[in-house]
């Protein structure tokens, strides 16, 4: 099942296990269950450590649990993990068998400090490069914490399953049998909702810190970027971000940043983070701005308000809030979102097998989508709100000679429908004739652009009609002393080379205007400090 290369890595790994664990497979005798007993079999021959038993008798087959031996320690996969699931398999047998994770130990006795009973069902499919962080944090909770139980299913191979419970995206989380959460999340955030006295404890804590020289607000590649730059320059620098990563979270395979052949947007965010962290950086996760109050005077403190109530105050901020996926705006979007409605093809595709879907969007991002479902799905409809695709003509060509894909030119979508539990369908309306005419459909893949995360900025800094914060060539805002990068700027393109280069330039500017700029007196900073 495993080719020799990758088990010799896998061996590697293995001798970090501190103790025996077990490998527990439910099989049938299908053609899936025999590749999962390969697979077991191999990684058990890859350590001392590891013993296989072929009793399991799970309900979910083929499905494997990884118990640490003679313990109630464990984890379990309905399926095969392979695919963007192999390093969440990878990380289950090393903590399972003792070895340490990387998670702060703050949030560790967070997870074992939970009180009550907690089993976890969480869906993914192989193509999905969210999942994986979904799928690893709970397995890491099953671990330390015995009231927590958790199995990781590929909704892909439960089609039944999937159908039942009516799941339509990737992840998709079940606690005690309820809908308990859609989309990435990552550890702080299950602990986070799970534990509710956990926002009033970190507002408590933000309260309490003294100003930054530099704040910025949002850690994807500008944000990283730019507190990187500030840090360096040895002043005392924050981030405040509702998710780091941000959109690069979101995205499958990255070849176009400079000497680097490929990465994928998590593994990236993750290499993005841990570089800000070493750099002294005071991380704030899962903070989300509500509002910006410019400083009295230049020099003085701007203050960025949060949703849980705290602020944060800060001689200079950074804007680089980033972006995310367009909405079609039309009646029984909000509706019908992860009940048919989804913005990833690649995570949420496989679900959709066999069946019927729409791609909204005639871009490269909608072009792409359209040809990656062609070859899961029984039939795509591409809608374009113009006359013509605006693709590359090689992606036009492809589409073109897929025989299960209909384009639709010049058409608006003027509602979703659907039978009060999913997706039945999509409304339409020709922009020439006005004919109206309805596809029966089960699924809606939206990939019309972005929008800028600026909201909470209007009235406050200059925005252009598209809502993006107008910045100058040194990423400064109308307002002095607050300066913006990335994806929610002027600046065009909107790719992650240039917003990290975006993010330097701002920082680069926000020193300038420190060191041309007099601190404010001791006096007002400790004032701040007692609000």
């Amino acid at each position: 099942m495993l080719d020799e290369n990758l088990k010799t890595q896998l061996a590697a790994y293995l001798q970090k296990l501190v103790m025996p664990i077990e490998l527990v497979a439910s099989l049938d005798g299908g053609e899936k269950s025999r590749e999962l007993q390969a697979l077991l079999g191999d990684i058990a021959a890859l350590s001392d450590k590891i013993s296989l038993r072929l009793d399991g008798d799970d309900a979910r087959k083929p499905s494997f649990a990884i118990v640490r031996t003679g313990t109630d320690v464990q984890v379990r996969f309905a399926g095969l993990p392979m695919g963007h699931e192999f390093t969440s398999l990878v990380l289950a047998l090393l903590q399972v068998g003792g070895h340490p994770s990387k998670e702060s130990q703050e949030l560790l006795a967070q997870v074992a400090a939970l009180e009550g009973e907690f089993e976890f069902e969480s869906y993914f499919s192989l193509s999905c490069q969210n999942c994986p962080d979904v799928v690893q944090a709970l397995n890491l909770m099953a671990v330390v914490n015995p009231r927590i139980r958790h199995v990781a299913i590929d909704g892909a191979l439960f089609q039944d399953e999937v159908e039942r419970r009516e799941v339509m995206a990737v992840p998709t989380v079940f606690l005690n049998g309820q809908v308990f959460e859609q989309g990435r999340v990552d550890l702080a955030q299950i602990v986070a909702k799970l534990d509710t006295n956990s926002a009033a404890r970190e507002a408590d804590k933000i309260r309490a810190k003294a100003p930054y020289d530099v704040l910025v607000v949002g850690g994807g590649p500008a944000g990283a970027a730019a507190a990187i730059y500030a840090a360096r320059k040895g002043i005392r620098t924050g981030v405040a971000a509702e998710r780091f990563g941000g959109q690069v979270l979101d995205t499958m395979g990255i070849e176009n940043l400079i000497a680097v052949d490929h990465t994928e947007g998590p593994k990236l965010a993750s290499a993005l983070e841990a570089n800000v962290r070493a750099n002294d950086v005071d991380v704030m996760n899962l903070q989300r701005a509500e509002a910006l109050v410019p400083a009295a005077e230049p020099g003085g403190l701007v203050e960025v308000k949060l949703a849980n109530g705290a602020s944060l105050f800060s001689r200079s901020v950074i804007l680089s809030t980033g972006a995310r996926w367009r909405q079609m705006g039309v009646p029984g979007e909000d509706e019908y979102r992860n009940k048919g409605v989804a913005y990833c093809p690649h995570c949420d595709g496989p679900l959709f097998k066999g069946k019927r879907v729409a791609v909204i969007g005639g871009g490269n991002s909608g072009v792409e989508a359209a040809i990656d479902l062609a070859g899961i799905v029984a039939h795509v409809t591409l809608v374009e709100f113009d006359v013509k695709l605006r693709a590359d003509e090689v992606l036009q060509r492809k589409l073109r000679s897929l025989p299960n894909v209909e384009i639709v030119l010049n058409g608006q979508s003027t509602e979703v429908l659907g039978d009060g539990r999913k997706v039945t369908g999509l409304a339409l309306r020709d922009r020439a004739s006005g004919e109206e005419r309805r596809i029966e459909l089960e699924g809606i893949f939206v990939q019309i652009g972005l929008l800028p995360n600026t909201e909470w900025l209007r009235d406050v800094v200059e925005l252009s009609p598209r809502g993006e914060v107008v910045v100058d060539a040194h990423g400064r805002t109308s307002v002095p002393g607050v300066f913006a990068a990335g994806d929610a700027t002027t600046v065009p393109y909107k790719q992650i080379v240039i917003a990290m280069g975006a993010g330097a330039t701002a920082s680069l500017a926000a020193f300038d205007y420190l060191i041309r700029h007099a601190a404010p007196a001791p006096a007002a900073t400790a004032a701040v400090a007692a609000v």
